[in-house]
């Protein structure tokens, strides 16, 4: 897209921050609408001065490109303060961002980003949906944006593959969809991920789990039980898967795959595989199955794969069940007997002609650790259960809850209340984890309590 059609599209919502554009203000000329075509003309003069100037903006920095404009509007007598500002924070974001959603995507408190075609814009801040003024000038416009965005994936969207997974280059997830399957609308969701990933500490503080919950699940992973983190969308697993995989100790060589990397891991000695959508003829398609057979060659110590949906999920069965100890992946299910039903459909789904007892007897034994996360009601994130995997009796696998949150009400503000509770199980892996040189208190389970 030329750099004057991406100018030219400017929403007239292009951000929050730009609400003072919809006033009016005196000046010679009268009463100044911001909307208006004084506004829109003042723009083009400055957008052809800004291209006669520089051949190729979007090579400059942010600093770099608002001074250039800042230079050309300070030579226009007739603008005033408010119009400098306003302009140059449209046209910096224009240029270098995408449009009306740039100070969404900069603002840190906001988790969540969701376009529900061009004028409704929603946010999610504080575990809490707000609709916000941010609007598209059309279709064309929001299409454009997606365009942008997408430039920078190698991946496509168009009436042919409507759908689409990416990741942006601050690491925010994009999922897009467009019209005719979404009916009011290209529908564009943006799930945002903090530029420094929270820690285990972080997420005690946050009431996310209890300080017993987080000291057993840093020995798990230290003693290589092999882990799903599971719960619904927007629980907050990944969150919690990035902040298991700061224990990896960094002797070890990490494999992660991924649909769209997101997975922020400290360590050094890690290989980050994506998977690749088919091109528009239907080929070069590379599925997480087949990244998670290539991972088995890597020689490595443990495997990360973002989430388990698919055939795959055989495929890392196998690796949990051959050697790749301390393995992490996520899933999306309700609750632990949920998920383990959920992998059990999975691996069906990869064709296999394995009798049920058989898929079970699997999942017993590669399975160590079910620590499910859910979203409450007042949008805040909790590990409400930590369920080890005990093995298999008379044909179905047996589980056990070493940990839970249990809800006590709702206080006057919305927030939700609870405690978390040990339920005085000493873990069937307690001895596998203490061999990993793990010294963990039996007290952390509540026992004798």
């Amino acid at each position: 897209m030329s750099l004057r059609n991406r100018i030219n599209g400017m929403s007239s919502g292009a951000s929050q921050a730009f609400k003072a554009i919809k006033t009016t203000q005196n000046n010679k000329t009268g009463e100044f609408d911001y909307l208006g075509t004084n506004f829109l003309a003042l723009k083009s003069r400055v957008q052809d001065a800004l291209l006669t100037q520089v051949m190729d903006p979007e090579k400059l920095s942010r600093d770099e490109l608002r001074g250039i404009i800042l230079n050309i509007v300070e030579a226009d007598k007739d603008i005033s303060p408010l119009e400098k500002d306003a302009l140059v924070r449209i046209l910096v974001d224009e240029i270098l961002g995408y449009g009306p959603i740039q100070a969404l995507l900069d603002d840190p408190d906001i988790s969540e980003i969701m376009i529900n075609g061009p004028s409704r814009v929603y946010i999610e801040r504080h575990g809490s949906l707000i609709k916000t003024d941010v609007t598209f000038r059309d279709e064309a416009h929001l299409r454009s944006v997606l365009e942008k965005m997408l430039s920078f994936t190698g991946r496509r969207v168009d009436e042919s593959s409507p759908m689409v997974d990416a990741r942006l280059p601050d690491g925010s997830r994009l999922n897009a969809i467009l019209r005719p399957l979404a009916v009011s609308g290209d529908s564009i969701t943006i799930r945002k991920f903090s530029k420094d990933p929270f820690v285990l500490s972080q997420l005690v503080q946050m009431g996310t789990l209890s300080s017993e919950m987080a000291e057993f699940i840093q020995a798990a992973v230290h003693g290589k039980l092999n882990i799903v983190v599971s719960g619904g969308t927007g629980s907050g697993k990944t969150t919690t898967l990035n902040a298991l995989s700061a224990f990896i100790p960094e002797s070890e060589r990490i494999v992660t795959i991924e649909d769209a990397a997101e997975l922020q891991l400290q360590q050094d000695h890690k290989v980050t595989l994506e998977a690749r959508p088919a091109n528009i003829e239907g080929r070069g398609g590379i599925t997480i199955r087949d990244l998670v057979r290539n991972a088995l060659r890597m020689r490595p110590d443990r495997i990360i794969v973002g989430e388990v949906r698919g055939g795959e999920a055989l495929d890392m069965l196998q690796a949990m069940n051959t050697g790749h100890e301390g393995s992490l992946t996520t899933v999306h299910a309700n609750s632990p007997r949920d998920c383990l039903a959920r992998i059990e459909t999975m691996v069906l789904m990869a064709g296999a002609d394995l009798p049920l007892t058989a898929i079970r007897t699997q999942v017993a034994s590669a399975i160590d650790l079910i620590i499910q996360q859910a979203r409450l009601l007042d949008g805040s994130r909790r590990i409400i259960r930590i369920t080890e995997v005990v093995g298999m009796e008379s044909g179905i696998i047996t589980t056990q809850d070493l940990f839970q949150f249990d809800q006590t009400g709702v206080d006057e503000d919305g927030r939700v209340v609870g405690v978390f509770r040990a339920n005085g199980i000493r873990p069937k892996n307690y001895d596998r984890i203490r061999s990993q040189g793990v010294d963990l208190s039996p007290s952390i389970f509540g026992m004798g309590v």
